[in-house]
């Protein structure tokens, strides 16, 4: 579950909220009997509407990436966007946004390999620069090569880079919220944790030798 209260159809006044809630769930209550058509809960949603405001600016970007104004091919962006959700550790971008590629006609191959895009030899010199510069804005914080610039700018102008940095870091702080939030497919427990030790561990020499036992 999500680490915030979500906001069940019953206290929702909001005519925006109410159209979403509507388009995705039906008649149903999310919070009550969640699930979109995508399989995810849909938990996004009702937590997102603690704040009628927010919940529109947010819905609002999603008209903005998919917008005719847009003059970067859709797969380019998408594969900003994909990739943003699995640098930053995000199930749910990941998993709905390689659900978009597949609907662009991205190739299943390339889609499979998004997340070791650096070896495969499936994606062509555009695709390979949009991925290394969404790696910039994502991994890096903004850290990006100035090669990287010159590449883009064989195939993109100012303006259509501007339009990926923008929609790629849109979707790195989606990734982020989700996950801290514990949103959708990323409800999940931290696994870095530590391991224990054996029951007879007192101390050892990590480097090796052989483990002393508890007198």
């Amino acid at each position: 579950m999500p680490v915030l209260r979500q906001v069940p159809r019953a206290e929702i006044t909001d005519e925006v909220i109410l159209a979403y809630y509507k388009h995705l769930f039906g008649d149903r209550d999310p919070v009550t009997e969640p699930g979109t058509a995508t399989g995810t809960p849909g938990d996004w949603w009702s937590v997102f509407a603690l704040s009628p405001d927010i919940f529109r600016h947010a819905v609002s970007g999603f008209s903005l990436y998919r917008s005719p104004d847009r003059r970067i091919d859709p797969i380019l962006r998408e594969l900003g966007q994909t990739r943003a959700g699995w640098v930053k550790g995000s199930q749910f971008v990941f998993s709905q946004h390689c659900k978009s590629l597949r609907g662009l006609g991205c190739s299943e191959e390339k889609i499979a390999a998004v997340p070791h895009w650096q070896v495969a030899d499936c994606f062509n010199d555009q695709e390979r620069a949009v991925l290394a510069y969404a790696d910039g804005l994502c991994q890096a914080n903004g850290r990006v090569p100035t090669a990287v610039f010159d590449k883009l700018k064989t195939f993109w102008d100012d303006q259509q880079i501007f339009e990926f940095t923008y929609i790629t870091c849109l979707y790195d702080m989606h990734a982020v919220i989700t996950r801290a939030l514990r949103m959708e497919f990323d409800d999940r427990e931290e696994p870095i944790v530590e391991v224990a030790a054996p029951e007879d561990f007192v101390a050892a020499d990590f480097l090796g030798g052989t483990r002393q036992q508890a007198e």
